[in-house]
Order: C-alpha cells, then sequence, then structure tokens
C-alpha cells in the first residue's frame, strides 16, 4: 500500500460512509472519484436526518409547541454551526438557501434591485472570470441583459490560471462587483483572492466570491478573506442536497432588497404595502430547508472532529501523488495546473483522442466513477479547445489505492481503444 506524509486514516474514514463499500458491475468494489460535484455522506449525517424526521419534524419559528421549538433549535443551531464554521462576525450574517447557485442569483437579484450605492445599472460594469462554474456566470448574465450593465470577465492563461496582467482595465472606476470563484470546479486553480480584492477595494467594488470548492476542502475564514459576500453548497461538503449558504456583511444586508417574498421574510403585511424581517430571516421566504440545515450542522461537526487544516494536507499529498501518477499515462493532458501548488483536489484531463464520454463508461465498468463533461464550465473548454474532459476528484475519504486504480483503469480504457 502506498504511504504519502500527511494522509488521514482513510481506512478508518470509509467505515462512516456506507456507500464506499459498495461493489458495481460484476462485483467490482466502488471507486468514487467525483467528489466534486457532489461527496458522499457519513452516517453521521445520516442519523442526524433520519433523527430529524422521527422526533423532531414540525416547521419552525411561529409554533409554540414543542416540536416547532424543538425543529427550530435545530436549524438556528445550524445557523450557529456555519457561523463559526466560517468564522463569521455575526450569525445573522449567514442565510439559508436551497444550494450555491441561489446564493449567487440572491447576490444578483439584490443588487439588480438595489438603491444607490449599490445598484448595478447601464453606466456599471460587472467582472467575473473566463473559469467560473456556470452559476457564477449566468446569473450576472441575466442582470447585465436585465439593467444594460457591461459584463467583463478575466482570461486564462495557457497553464490555467487567472491572467490578471490587465487588472487595472478589467477591474475600473464603473466596477459595481467582482464575482470569482476561489477554487476552480473544472481547472481545480486556487485563485489569489489578496490581489483580485485589493484592486476591487482600491475603486469601491463589491467582491462575492463562490466557495463551493473552497468550504469542503480547507479552513475558510470569511473575514480573512475580506470580501462582501462568500457561497458555498452543503452536498459538496459532506452534507445533503438542497441546502446552500449565503454569507454577506451585515450592513449590506440591513441596506439591500429581498430577493424572495413570502412568509417569514416580512415584519409587517397590509393589501397596500409590507415591511421586511430583519437578516437572516428578510432573505429567507417561506419554509426553509429545515431537514437539510440539521444535516449541514451535523456534517460540520463531522469535519471538524477531523480537522479542516488536516483534511487540505490529506488532500494537497493525495493531489501531488495523482498529478505524479497521471503523468506516467501516454496522451494524457492535464488541463489546468500540472503540479499540486496552488490547486484543489479536481484534476480534469484528456486522453489522446478518446472522447471523454467514452472514458467515463469504460472506466464505470471497471467501478471506477468520474464525471465527464465540460462541468458547467463550457468557456474554459471553449477556452482550450476541447469538447470536455474527464474529471477525477478527492476527498477526505479518498486514498492513494483509488488514484492507482484510475491509472490502471485509464491504461485499459487506452488498450480498448487500440
Amino acid at each position: 500500500m502506498t504511504q504519502l506524509p500527511g494522509l488521514l486514516d482513510t481506512e478508518a474514514i470509509r467505515k462512516d460512509f456506507p456507500v464506499l463499500d459498495r461493489v458495481v458491475h460484476d462485483g467490482r468494489k466502488l471507486v468514487y472519484l467525483d467528489n466534486a460535484a457532489t461527496s458522499q455522506k457519513p452516517r453521521q449525517v445520516l442519523d442526524a436526518l433520519s433523527e430529524y424526521y422521527e422526533r423532531y419534524n414540525a416547521n419552525v419559528h411561529r409554533g409554540v409547541h414543542v416540536l416547532a421549538e424543538e425543529a427550530t433549535a435545530l436549524y438556528e443551531g445550524a445557523r450557529d454551526k456555519v457561523a463559526e464554521f466560517i468564522n463569521a462576525p455575526s450569525r445573522d450574517e449567514v442565510i439559508f438557501t436551497k444550494n450555491a447557485s441561489e446564493s449567487l442569483n440572491l447576490v444578483a437579484n439584490m443588487l439588480g434591485w438595489a438603491d444607490e450605492p449599490y445598484r448595478v445599472d447601464q453606466d456599471t460594469e460587472i467582472v467575473i472570470t473566463e473559469m467560473e462554474h456556470h452559476s457564477n456566470i449566468v446569473p450576472w448574465q441575466l442582470l447585465a441583459q436585465r439593467t444594460g450593465a457591461k459584463l467583463k470577465w478575466f482570461g486564462l492563461t495557457d497553464d490555467g490560471r487567472l491572467d490578471l496582467s490587465n487588472i487595472d482595465e478589467i477591474i475600473t472606476e464603473k466596477t459595481k462587483i467582482v464575482s470569482f470563484v476561489l477554487v476552480s470546479n473544472i481547472l481545480g486553480t486556487v485563485n489569489p483572492v489578496e490581489t483580485i480584492i485589493r484592486r476591487a477595494q482600491e475603486v469601491g467594488a463589491l467582491v462575492c466570491i463562490d466557495a463551493s470548492q473552497a468550504a469542503p476542502h480547507m479552513p475558510l475564514d470569511v473575514q480573512a478573506l475580506q470580501a462582501d459576500f462568500v457561497a458555498f453548497t452543503g452536498h459538496k461538503m459532506c452534507g445533503p442536497t438542497g441546502i446552500g449558504v449565503l454569507w454577506g456583511r451585515q450592513e449590506l444586508l440591513e441596506d439591500l432588497p429581498p430577493f424572495l417574498g413570502g412568509g417569514e421574510m416580512i415584519e409587517t403585511v397590509s393589501m397596500h404595502s409590507s415591511t421586511y424581517a430583519p437578516a437572516p430571516h428578510k432573505f429567507e421566504a417561506g419554509t426553509p430547508p429545515i431537514a437539510q440545515a440539521v444535516g449541514l450542522g451535523a456534517a460540520i461537526d463531522y469535519l471538524n472532529s477531523i480537522g479542516m487544516d488536516k483534511i487540505l494536507a490529506h488532500e494537497h499529498a493525495l493531489t501531488e501523488y495523482a498529478v505524479r501518477r497521471l503523468a506516467e499515462v501516454p496522451d494524457l493532458r492535464i488541463i489546468g495546473p500540472t503540479t499540486a501548488e496552488d490547486r484543489g483536489a479536481a484534476i480534469s484531463f484528456t486522453l489522446g483522442d478518446i472522447h471523454p464520454h467514452d472514458v467515463g463508461q469504460v472506466l464505470d465498468e471497471q467501478g471506477i466513477a468520474v464525471r465527464v463533461g465540460h462541468h458547467c464550465a463550457r468557456p474554459v473548454c471553449l477556452r482550450y479547445g476541447i469538447p470536455a474532459t474527464t474529471r477525477a476528484s478527492f476527498y477526505l475519504y479518498s486514498s492513494p489505492a483509488e488514484i492507482d486504480a484510475l491509472v490502471d483503469g485509464l491504461e485499459h480504457v487506452r488498450n480498448f481503444f487500440g
């Protein structure tokens, strides 16, 4: 068995994840390398969800009966856990959404409806990057179309990093919002947050960070980031689907208008007008994802029990090993940084002229689960002149043996297609 410095005890950790014991396709043991799409869930999270529905299920906040009070305590307790996990100055800065896409749409719509000085209109600019997930492209395209604002973006270098050589021309005095990914879901690139935020602050622009591929894998401190908004999702960090988070600075949440209207987000309602509840409830219209929030809280407890620093070290060691092993595969081209420095644990690649969908299908027949396609980042594929990629992505329960299985599987792919 390959031993690498900094690895977690994956044999012990994997016992917490029932699905990893599955066998697929003629008794082959599952090798799950699709963690950038969604992570698996430990028993602790599954048990928390089951216990909530079996013992506490009720709607939150306004009920006076015991189940409603207990459900409210669990839901708001999850908010406390998220706030501590990301080092938020206040729990009231944590907004629950259904996923990171909704969080980013929330920010875009708030700015489209806002009064000065936050309003995005025809005299302003929106800045994103060419490596964004579609969830951090389309909302800003829609906002630009609706308001007449100009959409601008940073391009990519040949080695999969942001080209910031023209940062002063991209981020200007007209820029109202700069929104970019902390860690790319397709390239694995970890972006230079300080450089971008410093320039945005020079011109008075707001900054929104998509941390969907960061929050599960490394310590996330929103105060240290110095951004104005940070979005991430629960299902990539051992939590359930249907729960996302938007963190925003308190003063912004107080000043900006709500995105959705309905129950819970109001203070008073008449037939003529309404007033809104303070944040975070101002942005949580209707029945929220209660069970999902409880599950996310349990996931955070689980991650904290292992330690985010240790998870980061584990994945860095795995990524170093994976880059080295993949370099041994003839005709394989990594799309993105080819070293483990300043990159996350998602590696996209092409294999000669074999279509990535064919690569993925043959790997699946060997029990190896990877992701194929453009990974909701089609502009990246266009930039590098490829139709799609195969992506292998690792997490705290991934092991060097699974990387070895991937490399062996890719050799089988090459042989299969001659």
